[in-house]
């Protein structure tokens, strides 16, 4: 009997390698990371970040694979949904990279970027397989249209009555006051209700552009796309807004003012705030929530009571749970859930573990339900680009933990205005120890007292033509929320 060939002819071992390679991609595992939070927390910064510093082999001690020398390498990767814009990972680090550096732009819309993870699996069916590679899609929107969430289980007079209500508050009643005014002076029973539903929906959106401005605790300002309002601008389903006094158990009567604006907000509901909630949070597998708990704690009072609430509201629809290759195939579950307080280089490192507490305390009832249907919910403070450093000051005898960094121009600290050119050595305060006493204080309408409200500008980041070769960009706990986020799926 012949020998067989210890080789295949060329074009037959082309066709072998082909075939083995179609067949790799097939398996290629794929997560979906929901990157999601509320305005101001980060979300543009976090994902620039977090790919940076995978593709540049940043620094991250605290990420499994790459501490045990698994993670070989990373590389951008066509996205697979065309019909999704490409998240502008390049132009947001142009940003960074001017003179002076720049903070890149909010989300106004959805994106998506992919990422291709090459790994060394310690899983002996996945060595065998020679499945060594991961796509981690990530999928970006706007915190506007997030805050959309707690409208799904509202109806027109019950989101009405909370809006009035928040509207109403002390350090909301001059921002409201036009649109106020107005609805109070409207009949809802009056017939011919679109001059006034227009005029009405222009006034409210002010007053939230304007709440928007102040960032005083602006955490559930809704509709979200009256402020971003994306392909929807000027169409009618945008054309309403709260009423004061109604009632659920009177309905408006037909062709009146109050049945157009709850007929528009119940088609708002189903037309954009459903089908997006189909559409993108029920195919995540994991996600991580993104909050400015900062901002709330400087601002006290009412702000800690609205981020608590909203929490609740926006993790509710969520479809939580243990996940494994059978659900995957059949039905997502969000099986890992990350809250994350950003902004952590406002504080002196002593302070982490505190914000972290007050986090935990804050989102114990948002947190709740995804637990008991087996999801595993973790929370996190961090700071996906560092725009600090630690420092110490001298107070008498005592030496202060502060922080030090550039302030943006027009920022001011105790009589000094900053110029954004020269850094600055500030102490921001410590937070309390026990995380209940901080949340209560600031209830209680006694604002946290923090110096370090300012905004600083990010750190410079030197460019490089080669990929791969870019440096990493600082962070602080960023490596702990990639373990927590997609450590499992490298192994």
């Amino acid at each position: 009997m012949p020998a067989l060939p210890n080789s295949l002819p060329p074009i037959a071992q082309t066709y072998v390698d082909s075939a083995g390679g179609l067949f790799k991609d097939a398996l290629t595992p794929t997560v979906r990371l929901g990157v999601t939070g509320l305005a101001r927390s980060g979300k543009t910064v976090f994902i620039t970040a977090l790919v940076r510093n995978l593709v540049s082999g940043g620094r991250l001690p605290f990420f499994g694979p790459a501490a045990d020398g698994r993670l070989i390498g990373a590389t951008l990767e066509p996205q697979p949904d065309d019909a999704i814009p490409r998240f502008d990972y390049e132009a947001h680090l142009a940003a960074l990279g001017r003179d002076p550096p720049e903070w890149p732009e909010s989300t106004r819309r959805i994106s998506q970027l992919r990422v291709a993870l090459t790994y060394k699996p310690e899983h002996p069916i996945r060595r065998a397989l020679g499945l060594s590679r991961l796509n981690v899609d990530i999928v970006d929107y706007p915190g506007e249209w997030l805050a959309d969430l707690a409208l799904l289980n509202q109806s027109y007079a019950s989101w009405s009555a909370a809006t009035v209500a928040a509207a109403e508050r002390s350090d909301r009643s001059v921002l409201s006051k036009a649109w106020l005014e107005f609805a109070r002076a409207l009949d809802p029973a009056q017939r011919d209700g679109e001059p006034a539903a227009i005029r009405g929906a222009e006034i409210y959106t002010r007053y939230l552009e304007a709440v928007k401005r102040t960032g005083n605790g602006s955490a559930l300002l809704t509709p979200g796309r009256f402020l971003m309002p994306g392909d929807q601008a000027g169409a009618p389903v945008l054309t309403f807004f709260p009423l004061p006094g109604l009632n659920d158990r009177e309905p408006a009567a037909r062709s009146s003012l109050g049945a157009l604006l709850e007929s528009r907000f119940e088609k708002y509901k189903k037309d954009i705030v459903t089908p997006f909630f189909k559409n993108h949070f029920a195919k995540l597998d994991r996600q991580i929530v993104l909050v400015d708990v900062l901002g709330a704690l400087s601002a006290g009072g009412p702000a800690i009571s609205e981020l608590e609430a909203t929490l609740a509201e926006v993790l509710a629809p969520f479809n939580t749970g243990r996940s494994n290759w059978w659900h995957r195939l059949f039905s997502h579950k969000i099986d890992r859930v990350l809250v994350a307080a950003t902004k952590a280089d406002h504080l002196n490192p002593v302070s982490y573990d505190r914000l972290e507490a007050i986090l935990k305390v804050l989102t114990a009832r948002a947190t709740a339900k995804a637990q008991a249907s087996g999801a595993d919910v973790r929370v996190t403070a961090l700071a996906a680009l560092r725009a600090t450093r630690a420092a110490e000051a001298r107070d008498g005898d005592a030496l202060l933990p502060c922080i030090a960094g550039v302030p943006l121009p027009g920022e001011t600290i105790d009589s000094t205005t900053f110029d954004g050119r020269r850094e600055a050595v500030i102490f921001p305060g410590d937070l309390p120890a026990d995380p209940v006493a901080a949340l209560e204080q600031a209830r209680s309408g006694k604002a946290i007292e923090r110096a370090s409200v300012v905004r600083f500008r990010p750190p410079r980041i030197a460019e490089s033509g080669a990929v791969g070769e870019a440096p990493p960009l600082p962070h602080i706990r960023l490596d702990r929320a990639l373990d927590t986020l997609i450590g499992d799926w490298l192994r």
